[in-house]
Protein backbone atom coordinates (compact mmCIF):
# COMPACT_ATOMS: atom_id res chain seq x y z
CA UNK A 1 0.00 0.00 0.00
CA UNK A 2 1.27 3.51 -0.76
CA UNK A 3 2.72 5.30 2.56
CA UNK A 4 1.38 8.74 1.37
CA UNK A 5 -1.72 9.51 2.47
CA UNK A 6 -4.32 10.25 -0.24
CA UNK A 7 -6.52 13.60 -0.63
CA UNK A 8 -9.59 13.95 -3.51
CA UNK A 9 -10.47 17.22 -3.97
CA UNK A 10 -13.84 17.72 -5.94
CA UNK A 11 -15.13 21.12 -7.49
CA UNK A 12 -17.24 22.75 -10.14
CA UNK A 13 -16.81 25.32 -12.79
CA UNK A 14 -20.00 27.34 -11.99
CA UNK A 15 -18.47 30.31 -11.30
CA UNK A 16 -14.75 30.96 -10.22
CA UNK A 17 -15.11 30.27 -6.30
CA UNK A 18 -15.44 26.90 -5.85
CA UNK A 19 -12.29 25.90 -8.28
CA UNK A 20 -10.12 28.74 -7.20
CA UNK A 21 -10.38 27.61 -2.85
CA UNK A 22 -10.19 23.70 -4.38
CA UNK A 23 -6.84 25.27 -5.76
CA UNK A 24 -5.84 26.96 -2.89
CA UNK A 25 -6.19 23.87 -0.20
CA UNK A 26 -4.12 21.45 -3.00
CA UNK A 27 -1.32 24.05 -2.97
CA UNK A 28 -1.30 24.16 0.77
CA UNK A 29 -1.09 20.49 0.52
CA UNK A 30 1.43 20.44 -1.54
CA UNK A 31 3.21 23.25 0.23
CA UNK A 32 3.05 22.12 3.23
CA UNK A 33 2.48 17.67 3.02
CA UNK A 34 4.12 16.75 -0.27
CA UNK A 35 6.14 14.38 1.26
CA UNK A 36 3.39 12.74 3.29
CA UNK A 37 0.13 13.43 1.10
CA UNK A 38 -0.84 13.10 -2.89
CA UNK A 39 -3.51 15.50 -3.99
CA UNK A 40 -6.01 15.36 -6.78
CA UNK A 41 -8.54 18.19 -8.00
CA UNK A 42 -11.47 16.77 -10.84
CA UNK A 43 -14.88 18.16 -11.61
CA UNK A 44 -17.14 15.23 -11.35
CA UNK A 45 -19.16 17.22 -13.35
CA UNK A 46 -16.97 17.01 -16.67
CA UNK A 47 -16.93 13.26 -16.04
CA UNK A 48 -18.53 10.88 -18.91
CA UNK A 49 -20.86 9.00 -16.63
CA UNK A 50 -22.08 12.56 -15.22
CA UNK A 51 -25.63 13.43 -17.39
CA UNK A 52 -25.26 16.00 -19.58
CA UNK A 53 -27.75 17.73 -18.20
CA UNK A 54 -26.25 18.00 -15.05
CA UNK A 55 -22.51 18.91 -16.80
CA UNK A 56 -24.56 22.05 -18.45
CA UNK A 57 -25.83 23.34 -15.35
CA UNK A 58 -22.08 24.88 -15.05
CA UNK A 59 -22.33 26.95 -18.28
CA UNK A 60 -26.21 27.87 -17.87
CA UNK A 61 -25.01 29.15 -14.34
CA UNK A 62 -22.98 32.12 -16.44
CA UNK A 63 -26.20 32.44 -18.59
CA UNK A 64 -28.64 32.68 -16.01
CA UNK A 65 -26.73 35.23 -13.71
CA UNK A 66 -25.84 37.68 -16.56
CA UNK A 67 -29.32 37.58 -18.60
CA UNK A 68 -32.10 36.86 -16.11
CA UNK A 69 -30.73 37.30 -12.44
CA UNK A 70 -34.03 37.92 -11.35
CA UNK A 71 -35.11 34.49 -12.51
CA UNK A 72 -31.76 33.20 -10.99
CA UNK A 73 -32.28 34.77 -7.89
CA UNK A 74 -36.21 33.18 -7.70
CA UNK A 75 -34.73 29.96 -8.23
CA UNK A 76 -32.02 29.86 -5.80
CA UNK A 77 -34.32 31.06 -2.92
CA UNK A 78 -36.66 28.95 -4.10
CA UNK A 79 -34.65 25.90 -3.86
CA UNK A 80 -33.39 26.99 -0.38
CA UNK A 81 -36.38 24.99 1.96
CA UNK A 82 -36.49 22.37 3.47
CA UNK A 83 -38.55 19.99 1.14
CA UNK A 84 -36.47 21.35 -2.30
CA UNK A 85 -33.20 20.93 -0.60
CA UNK A 86 -34.69 17.42 0.37
CA UNK A 87 -35.70 16.84 -3.24
CA UNK A 88 -32.32 17.76 -4.83
CA UNK A 89 -30.20 16.05 -2.61
CA UNK A 90 -31.41 12.76 -3.01
CA UNK A 91 -32.03 13.30 -6.62
CA UNK A 92 -28.57 14.28 -7.13
CA UNK A 93 -27.45 11.39 -5.46
CA UNK A 94 -28.70 8.84 -7.78
CA UNK A 95 -27.74 10.17 -10.42
CA UNK A 96 -23.82 11.43 -8.95
CA UNK A 97 -23.56 8.16 -7.46
CA UNK A 98 -21.89 5.80 -10.59
CA UNK A 99 -19.62 8.85 -11.40
CA UNK A 100 -18.51 9.13 -7.73
CA UNK A 101 -18.23 5.20 -8.05
CA UNK A 102 -15.95 5.70 -10.85
CA UNK A 103 -13.50 8.08 -8.98
CA UNK A 104 -13.13 6.12 -6.02
CA UNK A 105 -12.36 3.31 -8.08
CA UNK A 106 -9.62 5.18 -9.70
CA UNK A 107 -8.19 7.41 -7.10
CA UNK A 108 -8.95 5.46 -3.78
CA UNK A 109 -8.97 8.27 -1.38
CA UNK A 110 -8.53 8.17 2.33
CA UNK A 111 -10.07 11.87 2.54
CA UNK A 112 -12.32 13.91 0.50
CA UNK A 113 -13.18 17.39 0.27
CA UNK A 114 -15.81 19.09 -1.87
CA UNK A 115 -15.81 22.94 -2.55
CA UNK A 116 -19.67 22.04 -4.17
CA UNK A 117 -22.55 21.53 -2.91
CA UNK A 118 -23.90 18.94 -5.23
CA UNK A 119 -20.97 16.19 -4.17
CA UNK A 120 -21.74 15.12 -0.36
CA UNK A 121 -25.39 13.49 -0.97
CA UNK A 122 -23.84 11.18 -3.96
CA UNK A 123 -20.67 10.26 -1.61
CA UNK A 124 -22.88 9.39 1.59
CA UNK A 125 -25.12 7.29 -1.28
CA UNK A 126 -21.98 5.48 -2.36
CA UNK A 127 -21.35 4.60 1.31
CA UNK A 128 -24.66 3.88 2.40
CA UNK A 129 -24.66 0.65 4.79
CA UNK A 130 -20.78 0.61 5.23
CA UNK A 131 -19.49 0.90 8.88
CA UNK A 132 -15.87 2.23 7.01
CA UNK A 133 -16.12 5.52 5.26
CA UNK A 134 -14.12 7.47 3.98
CA UNK A 135 -14.03 10.77 5.86
CA UNK A 136 -15.76 13.64 3.81
CA UNK A 137 -15.20 17.21 4.07
CA UNK A 138 -17.04 20.39 2.95
CA UNK A 139 -15.48 24.23 2.60
CA UNK A 140 -18.59 26.51 2.04
CA UNK A 141 -17.55 29.09 -0.42
CA UNK A 142 -19.72 31.99 0.81
CA UNK A 143 -19.31 34.60 3.44
CA UNK A 144 -22.87 35.21 4.59
CA UNK A 145 -26.08 33.81 2.14
CA UNK A 146 -25.18 29.94 2.12
CA UNK A 147 -27.95 27.66 0.34
CA UNK A 148 -28.77 24.69 2.61
CA UNK A 149 -27.55 22.44 0.72
CA UNK A 150 -24.19 22.99 1.79
CA UNK A 151 -25.12 21.39 5.31
CA UNK A 152 -24.99 17.92 4.78
CA UNK A 153 -25.38 16.42 7.96
CA UNK A 154 -23.82 12.53 7.20
CA UNK A 155 -19.85 14.73 6.32
CA UNK A 156 -17.33 14.21 8.80
CA UNK A 157 -16.73 17.86 8.93
CA UNK A 158 -18.13 21.44 7.00
CA UNK A 159 -15.39 23.99 7.35
CA UNK A 160 -17.06 27.46 7.17
CA UNK A 161 -16.06 31.02 6.74
CA UNK A 162 -17.01 32.70 9.83
CA UNK A 163 -19.30 32.83 12.84
CA UNK A 164 -22.11 33.78 11.18
CA UNK A 165 -22.18 30.75 8.67
CA UNK A 166 -21.34 28.38 11.56
CA UNK A 167 -24.99 29.54 13.26
CA UNK A 168 -26.77 29.41 9.91
CA UNK A 169 -25.27 25.72 9.59
CA UNK A 170 -26.15 24.62 13.38
CA UNK A 171 -29.77 26.49 12.22
CA UNK A 172 -29.81 23.89 9.50
CA UNK A 173 -29.36 20.88 11.67
CA UNK A 174 -25.49 20.46 10.94
CA UNK A 175 -24.23 19.10 14.15
CA UNK A 176 -21.94 21.80 16.62
CA UNK A 177 -19.25 19.53 16.31
CA UNK A 178 -19.00 18.90 13.01
CA UNK A 179 -18.49 22.76 12.27
CA UNK A 180 -14.92 24.03 11.55
CA UNK A 181 -14.42 27.50 11.51
CA UNK A 182 -11.62 28.13 8.54
CA UNK A 183 -12.74 31.27 6.47
CA UNK A 184 -12.84 30.20 2.76
CA UNK A 185 -9.96 28.65 1.50
CA UNK A 186 -7.45 31.49 -0.41
CA UNK A 187 -4.30 31.20 -2.24
CA UNK A 188 -1.71 30.65 0.13
CA UNK A 189 0.29 32.86 -2.17
CA UNK A 190 -1.54 35.66 -0.22
CA UNK A 191 -0.08 35.07 3.23
CA UNK A 192 3.51 34.43 1.98
CA UNK A 193 3.61 38.16 -0.08
CA UNK A 194 5.41 39.84 2.91
CA UNK A 195 7.16 43.10 0.90
CA UNK A 196 6.37 46.43 1.26
CA UNK A 197 3.41 47.71 -1.47
CA UNK A 198 6.30 49.94 -2.77
CA UNK A 199 8.53 47.45 -3.56
CA UNK A 200 5.90 44.99 -5.37
CA UNK A 201 4.80 48.49 -6.99
CA UNK A 202 8.51 48.91 -8.01
CA UNK A 203 9.11 44.88 -9.28
CA UNK A 204 5.71 45.35 -11.31
CA UNK A 205 6.53 48.67 -13.11
CA UNK A 206 4.25 50.40 -11.02
CA UNK A 207 4.12 53.98 -10.12
CA UNK A 208 5.88 53.37 -6.22
CA UNK A 209 3.92 56.31 -4.58
CA UNK A 210 0.67 56.73 -5.90
CA UNK A 211 -2.57 55.32 -4.37
CA UNK A 212 -3.40 51.90 -6.44
CA UNK A 213 -7.00 50.93 -7.45
CA UNK A 214 -7.13 47.34 -8.57
CA UNK A 215 -10.15 46.41 -11.04
CA UNK A 216 -10.61 42.87 -11.60
CA UNK A 217 -13.35 41.78 -14.53
CA UNK A 218 -14.46 39.04 -16.69
CA UNK A 219 -17.30 38.28 -18.82
CA UNK A 220 -19.47 38.23 -15.90
CA UNK A 221 -18.80 41.83 -14.95
CA UNK A 222 -21.29 44.08 -16.83
CA UNK A 223 -20.06 47.56 -15.64
CA UNK A 224 -16.50 47.91 -15.41
CA UNK A 225 -15.90 50.08 -18.49
CA UNK A 226 -18.28 52.70 -16.91
CA UNK A 227 -16.16 52.52 -13.63
CA UNK A 228 -12.83 52.83 -14.89
CA UNK A 229 -14.25 55.85 -16.74
CA UNK A 230 -15.05 57.48 -13.56
CA UNK A 231 -11.45 56.36 -11.92
CA UNK A 232 -9.85 57.91 -15.33
CA UNK A 233 -11.41 61.14 -14.81
CA UNK A 234 -11.23 61.38 -11.05
CA UNK A 235 -8.82 64.44 -11.33
CA UNK A 236 -6.59 63.69 -8.04
CA UNK A 237 -3.41 61.89 -8.31
CA UNK A 238 -4.27 58.09 -8.87
CA UNK A 239 -3.43 55.12 -10.51
CA UNK A 240 -5.15 51.62 -11.57
CA UNK A 241 -4.10 48.00 -12.55
CA UNK A 242 -6.98 45.98 -14.40
CA UNK A 243 -6.93 42.03 -14.58
CA UNK A 244 -9.62 41.51 -17.68
CA UNK A 245 -10.09 37.87 -17.13
CA UNK A 246 -9.39 36.32 -19.74
CA UNK A 247 -11.97 38.62 -21.63
CA UNK A 248 -10.28 39.50 -24.69
CA UNK A 249 -13.00 41.99 -25.68
CA UNK A 250 -12.63 43.38 -22.52
CA UNK A 251 -9.15 43.75 -23.32
CA UNK A 252 -8.56 45.43 -26.43
CA UNK A 253 -11.37 48.31 -25.50
CA UNK A 254 -9.04 48.82 -21.91
CA UNK A 255 -5.57 49.00 -24.34
CA UNK A 256 -7.10 51.34 -26.75
CA UNK A 257 -8.69 53.58 -23.80
CA UNK A 258 -7.83 57.39 -23.70
CA UNK A 259 -6.37 56.99 -20.14
CA UNK A 260 -5.41 60.12 -17.90
CA UNK A 261 -3.77 58.27 -15.23
CA UNK A 262 -1.12 55.44 -15.56
CA UNK A 263 -2.77 52.36 -15.96
CA UNK A 264 -1.63 48.60 -16.21
CA UNK A 265 -3.94 46.14 -18.20
CA UNK A 266 -3.71 42.71 -17.97
CA UNK A 267 -5.84 40.37 -20.17
CA UNK A 268 -4.96 37.26 -17.55
CA UNK A 269 -2.73 37.07 -14.51
CA UNK A 270 -1.75 34.02 -11.98
CA UNK A 271 -0.31 36.77 -9.71
CA UNK A 272 -3.38 38.15 -8.42
CA UNK A 273 -2.32 37.99 -5.12
CA UNK A 274 1.31 39.77 -5.61
CA UNK A 275 -1.37 42.74 -7.55
CA UNK A 276 -3.56 42.67 -4.11
CA UNK A 277 -0.63 43.03 -1.63
CA UNK A 278 0.28 45.89 -3.96
CA UNK A 279 -2.76 47.72 -4.06
CA UNK A 280 -5.24 50.52 -1.81
CA UNK A 281 -8.45 49.19 -3.08
CA UNK A 282 -10.19 46.79 -4.88
CA UNK A 283 -12.90 47.61 -7.25
CA UNK A 284 -14.64 43.98 -8.28
CA UNK A 285 -18.25 42.30 -7.92
CA UNK A 286 -19.19 40.95 -4.33
CA UNK A 287 -18.31 37.27 -5.16
CA UNK A 288 -17.00 34.92 -2.90
CA UNK A 289 -13.52 34.41 -3.96
CA UNK A 290 -12.60 38.01 -5.02
CA UNK A 291 -14.35 39.26 -1.83
CA UNK A 292 -12.32 36.70 0.44
CA UNK A 293 -8.87 37.27 -1.50
CA UNK A 294 -9.44 40.77 -0.96
CA UNK A 295 -10.37 40.52 3.23
CA UNK A 296 -7.28 37.85 3.62
CA UNK A 297 -4.88 40.81 1.92
CA UNK A 298 -5.93 43.29 3.99
CA UNK A 299 -7.60 44.89 0.65
CA UNK A 300 -10.66 46.98 1.43
CA UNK A 301 -13.51 46.99 -1.28
CA UNK A 302 -15.81 48.94 -4.15
CA UNK A 303 -18.28 46.71 -4.67
CA UNK A 304 -20.08 47.62 -8.08
CA UNK A 305 -22.22 44.96 -9.26
CA UNK A 306 -23.92 41.73 -7.24
CA UNK A 307 -25.92 38.47 -8.38
CA UNK A 308 -28.91 38.37 -6.12
CA UNK A 309 -29.57 35.80 -3.96
CA UNK A 310 -25.97 34.03 -3.42
CA UNK A 311 -23.38 37.19 -3.80
CA UNK A 312 -26.10 39.74 -1.77
CA UNK A 313 -24.72 38.21 2.18
CA UNK A 314 -21.24 38.68 0.90
CA UNK A 315 -21.80 42.58 -0.33
CA UNK A 316 -23.94 42.77 3.25
CA UNK A 317 -21.37 40.85 5.36
CA UNK A 318 -18.31 43.29 4.10
CA UNK A 319 -19.93 46.54 4.28
CA UNK A 320 -21.57 45.86 7.67
CA UNK A 321 -17.87 45.52 8.90
CA UNK A 322 -16.67 48.31 7.38
CA UNK A 323 -14.24 46.65 5.17
CA UNK A 324 -16.15 47.48 1.57
CA UNK A 325 -18.59 50.36 0.10
CA UNK A 326 -21.30 49.47 -2.33
CA UNK A 327 -21.28 51.47 -5.10
CA UNK A 328 -23.31 50.11 -8.47
CA UNK A 329 -23.74 53.48 -10.36
CA UNK A 330 -20.77 56.06 -11.68
CA UNK A 331 -21.64 58.63 -9.59
CA UNK A 332 -21.76 56.52 -6.67
CA UNK A 333 -18.55 55.32 -7.68
CA UNK A 334 -17.14 59.08 -7.87
CA UNK A 335 -18.59 59.85 -4.30
CA UNK A 336 -17.25 56.77 -2.91
CA UNK A 337 -13.93 57.84 -4.26
CA UNK A 338 -14.23 61.23 -3.04
CA UNK A 339 -14.99 60.38 0.23
CA UNK A 340 -11.84 57.14 0.88
CA UNK A 341 -9.25 59.89 -0.56
CA UNK A 342 -9.82 63.40 1.41
CA UNK A 343 -8.55 63.91 4.59
CA UNK A 344 -4.94 62.06 3.57
CA UNK A 345 -6.95 58.85 3.37
CA UNK A 346 -8.73 58.53 6.32
CA UNK A 347 -11.44 56.37 5.79
CA UNK A 348 -9.73 54.53 3.01
CA UNK A 349 -7.25 53.58 6.02
CA UNK A 350 -10.38 52.41 8.37
CA UNK A 351 -11.60 50.51 5.45
CA UNK A 352 -8.12 48.73 5.06
CA UNK A 353 -7.79 48.02 8.82
CA UNK A 354 -11.11 46.57 8.80
CA UNK A 355 -10.62 44.28 6.06
CA UNK A 356 -7.20 42.87 7.44
CA UNK A 357 -8.99 42.09 10.62
CA UNK A 358 -11.62 39.73 8.68
CA UNK A 359 -8.79 38.33 6.51
CA UNK A 360 -8.39 34.81 6.80
CA UNK A 361 -4.83 34.29 4.59
CA UNK A 362 -3.84 30.94 6.46
CA UNK A 363 -7.08 29.58 5.73
CA UNK A 364 -6.00 26.91 2.88
CA UNK A 365 -3.13 25.60 5.46
CA UNK A 366 -6.23 25.45 8.06
CA UNK A 367 -7.82 23.59 5.41
CA UNK A 368 -5.03 21.02 4.88
CA UNK A 369 -4.22 20.43 8.18
CA UNK A 370 -7.76 19.15 8.69
CA UNK A 371 -7.83 16.89 5.64
CA UNK A 372 -3.84 15.38 7.41
CA UNK A 373 -5.27 15.03 10.43
CA UNK A 374 -8.51 12.94 9.32
CA UNK A 375 -8.41 9.04 10.10
CA UNK A 376 -5.79 6.99 8.98
CA UNK A 377 -5.37 5.25 5.71
CA UNK A 378 -7.12 1.90 6.52
CA UNK A 379 -10.07 3.51 4.99
CA UNK A 380 -8.62 2.69 1.72
CA UNK A 381 -9.54 -1.21 2.70
CA UNK A 382 -13.17 0.06 3.00
CA UNK A 383 -13.03 1.14 -0.48
CA UNK A 384 -11.84 -1.46 -2.19
CA UNK A 385 -14.81 -3.53 -0.35
CA UNK A 386 -17.46 -1.28 -2.06
CA UNK A 387 -15.59 -1.12 -5.47
CA UNK A 388 -15.69 -5.24 -5.30
CA UNK A 389 -18.71 -5.96 -3.72
CA UNK A 390 -20.55 -3.71 -6.20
Amino acid sequence: MDSKKRALILTADAGFGHRSAANAVRDAILDKYAEQMTVELLNPLDEPTTPSFLRDTQSDYDKYVKHVPELYQLGYEASDNLIPTAFLERSIGVLLVDTMRELFTKYKPDVVLSTYPWYQAAISTLFTGRKNKVPQYTAVTDLSTVHRMWFHKKVTGCMVPNTLVAELGMSYGMPLEKIIITGIPVSPAISKEKRAKNDIRKELGWQPDLPTILAVGSKRVERLIDSLNVINHFGAPIQVAVVCGKDENLFRELTHFEWHIPAYIYEYSDQVPTLMKASDLMLCKAGGLIVTESLAAGLPMMLTEIIPGQETGNAEYVTAYGAADMAESPIAILECLSHLMKEDQALLKKRSANAKFLGQPESAYAAADILWKAPGMEVRKSVRHILRDE
